[in-house]
């Protein structure tokens, strides 16, 4: 990692909230759900599908769930509203789930059920290992309920491959993805083709079990793996999909559309941008990097002026 690029992300948290917003317009729609719907829109005239997620993980009351649970149904709404090709995707922390486990399922419920009533899929999306295995028993009550439900995997967790299989048992929907938080080397892997070596044998063994897969990667040669895989088992559009955050990949993004396979992007949204954007940059130092090093550019070269 380029060492002025890490000295960036290190003082992140220091950066004034207007130029850390000018960063986070690249992953973030926006505060508003106007500005989600918009970014929707795009994504669709390009071909692509989303999904849109309401920031605001690890709530520190239960009482904070009641908006959250609000804003999920004001999405669901103004998907079938405006038509959009779209689903939702949610973080069970910001129904509470490590303050009260059971007020986090009635909130999910709700949430739940009025996706049902839009017909609308819901992804339950998978956060630190602290709350892995309650996150997979929702989900498993939640299929009890709904087959328009998915879940995700995270392939650097060493018990992954295991959740998998427990997976493919029920024929879920699963979402694969390396993983972000940061885990002790005792359940999780450390090593770059250790999780890529785990990431590609999870993504053929959904595939083969006729799971319908969302293979959520920017990395160029898990893509083309998994390509071969799904061309290896003559695999229809329906059976799976490629998942990329906003504003990360474009050019793999437009690539895999054009070449007809269905990609979804991540589309996040709401008053908790200013979090979500420091993690984003964590991950990507380089990105910070380089936008830090544009804003310098600009203000060297002074405001344009008229011709």
């Amino acid at each position: 990692m380029n060492p002025i690029n890490t000295l960036i992300v290190q003082t992140l948290p220091l950066v004034p909230k207007p130029v850390v917003r000018l960063v986070a317009s690249r992953y973030v729609a926006g505060e508003t759900l106007d500005d989600a719907v918009r970014a929707v829109r795009a994504l669709n005239a390009e071909g692509c599908k989303a999904t849109l997620d309401v920031l605001g993980e690890d709530v520190t009351r239960v009482s904070e769930t009641d908006e959250t649970v609000a804003e999920y149904r004001r999405a669901l709404d103004a998907i079938a509203a405006h038509g959009l090709d779209s689903n939702i995707s949610v973080k069970l922390t910001a129904f509470g789930l490590k303050l009260d486990a059971a007020s986090c399922r009635e909130q999910f419920r709700q949430v739940l059920d009025a996706a049902r009533e839009h017909g609308t899929f819901v992804r339950i999306d998978m956060e630190d290992s602290s709350v892995t295995e309650e996150t997979i028993r929702i989900y498993e009550e939640s299929r009890q309920r709904t087959e328009d439900v998915g879940l995700v995997l995270q392939a650097y967790l060493r018990r992954s491959r295991e959740d998998a299989r427990r997976a493919a048992s029920v024929r879920a929907n699963v979402r694969v993805c390396k993983g972000i938080y940061v885990e002790p080397p005792e359940i999780a892997y450390r090593g770059r083709e250790e999780i890529r070596d785990s990431f590609a044998a999870m993504v053929d063994d959904l595939l083969a079990a006729g799971c319908h897969v969302a293979v959520a990667t920017h990395d160029e040669e898990l893509v083309e793996q998994a390509l071969a895989t799904i061309r290896r088992l003559e695999l229809a559009r329906e059976a799976y999909e490629f998942q990329m955050l906003l504003g990360v990949a474009v050019n793999l993004r437009r690539r895999l559309v054009s070449a007809g396979h269905p990609v979804r992007v991540y589309v996040p949204y709401g008053k908790s941008w200013h979090a979500y954007s420091l993690r984003r940059l964590k991950e990507n130092p380089s990105i910070a990097g380089q936008i830090v090093k544009g804003l310098l550019k600009s203000r060297l070269k002074g405001p344009s002026k008229s011709p």
